[in-house]
């Protein structure tokens, strides 16, 4: 008796540590930033303009927008919680040869941009690329894409203004339920300071939303899409299922193709 309880205070010791670790390292759980020096020269192959705007609490956020003789409009882009805008030329030239401009955007600490990361900091900062894109395009031409991490971003950005669509790219239900997810021995809920609840903001989205997902998705369960698209009211949605596509390179599988013609159209 006197041995298993001896165990039985060991676990808890060691549980304890794992939840304090997890607790004060849990931004480098959830962030992998890839920084870039601020004089490297951005190559996209077609015509940008690179950006800079400065925030209120001195963060100064970096992004790249790609022009076109002539456009449907622009699509603002928030990619995953890894890499930078400059991995992102695959995805410009998924939007130009489908008429649009586009906005790439990196988050503070994420490649030429600073400040401290915060959730409400995230939220702050796609409004000002919102306003960017409106002060030169009218809203009703305005589309906002996200990807994975920046699912959640893009759907608070749209519930908050009144872009033309939006669109989502594997996106997770909240943070909370993802990190109960993967972590399923550990109180998220009570220990997370990032939440992001896409749910409670896609009510809230009044344009058209695509969703796009694979079933062999083992980073984000499709199950999220699937929970997502049931939280939103109305018909004015689509869910576009890749069956053998998994987290990433779901711009490969012809589904992924159809469908992202049928958004941009």
């Amino acid at each position: 008796m006197r041995r298993l309880k001896k165990w039985g205070l060991v676990l808890i010791a060691i549980y304890a540590l794992v939840t304090l670790l997890a607790y004060n390292f849990q931004e480098r759980l959830i962030f992998f930033p890839s920084k870039m020096p601020l004089n490297h020269e951005y190559d996209f192959c077609q015509s940008f303009e690179e950006i800079f705007i400065d925030t209120e609490d001195g963060a100064r956020l970096n992004g790249v927008h790609i022009k076109q003789p002539e456009s449907k409009g622009v699509i603002i882009y928030f990619h995953g919680n890894s890499g930078n805008v400059s991995h992102l030329i695959h995805v410009a030239n998924m939007f130009s040869r489908n008429g649009y401009e586009s906005i790439l955007i990196d988050y503070r600490t994420y490649g030429k941009s600073t400040g401290e990361l915060s959730e409400s900091a995230l939220y702050e900062d796609a409004q000002l690329f919102y306003d960017y894109a409106k002060n030169r395009y009218d809203e009703k031409n305005i589309l906002v894409y996200g990807r994975s991490f920046g699912t959640s971003i893009a759907t608070y950005l749209a519930s908050m203004n009144k872009p033309k669509k939006l669109i989502l790219e594997s996106p997770f239900y909240s943070a909370v339920d993802l990190g109960q997810h993967r972590f399923p021995f550990l109180a998220v809920s009570l220990l997370s300071n990032f939440r992001f609840p896409t749910y409670k903001y896609i009510k809230d989205v009044e344009g058209e939303i695509y969703i796009f997902h694979g079933k062999e998705d083992f980073v984000i369960p499709y199950d999220s899409s699937k929970r997502l698209f049931k939280a939103i009211p109305g018909t004015n949605k689509h869910l576009i299922t890749i069956e053998k596509g998994g987290h990433n390179y779901l711009q490969d599988y012809e589904a992924f193709k159809n469908g992202m013609k049928q958004a941009l159209n």
